[in-house]
């Protein structure tokens, strides 16, 4: 099973082993990085904030200062999301009012990756509010997928994604609350996680209007790599994770997963079915144990109901609904009883099975739109549905606290399509070594 691949450049291992042999210095890997994005960013708008003086300056330090064996990522360069704090450049969320909100210090993440010998470039783009499956904003414009650039490439960390996808740089950090890795990573068909819930720091992480005040880590919402392979997703989250996680050992031969492509809140698009399923029996040909169905699994409805109302509550910070209706601390507890009576139901399933396997979203890219595609249609099997409904996929691993990571699995029309690959809370890698052995299996 193909997908398309744009770039055959070097992924954020590749680069760091390069650097460490000696092909390439620091310098050279930060000014070929930096010539990449000014060739082929003109038509994708994907990085908004360009730092590349102060990149040089510090991959000239690297460069003489020599290999670092303790920094993983030692001259690799990247970017990040707009919305993670990097002293001395802008944090607006995609807002004009917040244009001259510049951090004045590194968010956590953004020190972590340093101190791993990171040099970074500069930040993505995004959507206002970290809000749609587009990413668009009246401070710096549309980011435009790679592969069609009519087309979306996802949000709200589109602009990392579409760096990544382009080969701008080998990878990217950015958040998920509604998708917001793994639908850009489906969209534009690179490889992203979704972190178990507490994770990684979100420090440094803060809507503008919250700068340098400091800000709880908001329910659901999460810090997530983005990447062009399994192993460096890993790399980024073994460097970025609050505490220590697990290695598997099991093989996925030796697994149980269970498949699931159809939701009860939102058809799937024929183009992501098609996928699915010829996953689905590539699994079995190889020998993996695969369900299509269980008694297990909470009700799905509920969960995605219960979830948008805590996804809407959370964005909101307890303004009142369009309704005019505030939710009460009341209401909050009893949400937050709900989401851990779900997490223990998803903790019965993996019980039974290893992984579960399902689309991060009932669509491919959208068409560029200039309403956000929650408040429009989304076309499915030639019929309109509400684009909020296709918010389901993202919530059943958000709404409980569970890891999810997203691998490319195929294509339809030149667009390429992923598939989340879901385990218990804290299993990170697991996942994404599972997601790994599938990619295996499918493209080799």
């Amino acid at each position: 099973m193909a997908y398309p691949v744009l770039t055959k450049e070097p992924g954020a291992i590749e680069t760091a082993a390069m650097i460490a042999r000696g092909d390439m210095s620091p310098l050279e890997a930060v000014d070929a990085a930096i010539a990449r994005i000014e060739r082929l960013d003109a038509h994708i708008d994907a990085v908004v904030v360009c730092d590349f003086e102060r990149a040089c300056e510090r991959a000239a330090q690297l460069t003489k200062a020599g290999h670092q064996s303790d920094q993983p990522l030692f001259g690799v360069p990247m970017t990040i999301k707009e919305s993670f704090d990097i002293e001395g450049l802008p944090t607006t969320w995609g807002y004009t009012a917040h244009a001259d909100n510049i951090a004045k210090a590194d968010s956590r993440v953004v020190q972590l990756l340093k101190k791993a010998g990171v040099v970074f470039l500069g930040k993505t783009n995004v959507p206002p509010d970290l809000a749609d499956w587009q990413s668009a904003n009246p401070v710096y414009g549309r980011t435009h997928n790679p592969h069609d650039h009519e087309r979306s490439p996802g949000g709200s960390s589109g602009g990392s994604a579409a760096a990544v996808a382009s080969g701008m740089v080998p990878c990217e950090f950015g958040t998920d609350i509604g998708g917001s890795v793994r639908v850009p990573a489906h969209f534009c068909g690179v490889w992203g996680h979704k972190s178990s819930w507490g994770l990684i720091s979100k420090e440094g992480h803060d809507h503008p209007l919250m700068a340098g005040r400091g800000a709880h880590d908001a329910a659901l919402s999460i810090a997530g790599p983005l990447a062009r392979n399994a192993a460096d997703l890993a790399t980024l989250l073994r460097i970025t994770a609050s505490i220590p996680l697990s290695e598997r050992s099991q093989k996925l031969t030796d697994s149980k997963v269970l498949v699931l492509i159809d939701h009860p809140s939102c058809p799937t698009d024929d183009t992501v079915r098609g996928p699915m399923e010829a996953m689905a029996s590539e699994l079995e040909k190889a020998g993996v144990s695969v369900s299509r169905s269980s008694d297990l699994l909470p009700d799905l409805a509920k969960q995605h109901s219960d979830y948008m109302r805590m996804l809407n509550i959370g964005m909101a910070r307890g303004a009142p609904a369009k309704d005019g209706k505030r939710a009460s601390a009341t209401d909050w507890f009893d949400l937050l009883d709900i989401q851990a009576r779900n997490e223990m139901a998803w903790a019965r399933v993996f019980g039974e099975f290893n992984f579960v396997l399902t689309p991060p979203a009932p669509v491919l890219a959208v068409p560029n739109s200039q309403t956000r595609v929650f408040d429009g249609k989304l076309s499915i099997n030639g019929s309109d549905v509400p684009g909020a409904a296709g918010l389901c996929w993202a919530g059943v691993a958000t709404f409980p606290n569970l890891p999810a990571t997203v691998l490319p699995i195929g294509e339809s029309g030149g667009l390429p399509c992923g598939m989340q690959v879901m385990g218990p809370r804290w299993s990170d890698l697991a996942t994404i070594e599972a997601a790994e052995e599938i990619g295996r299996v499918l493209h080799s």
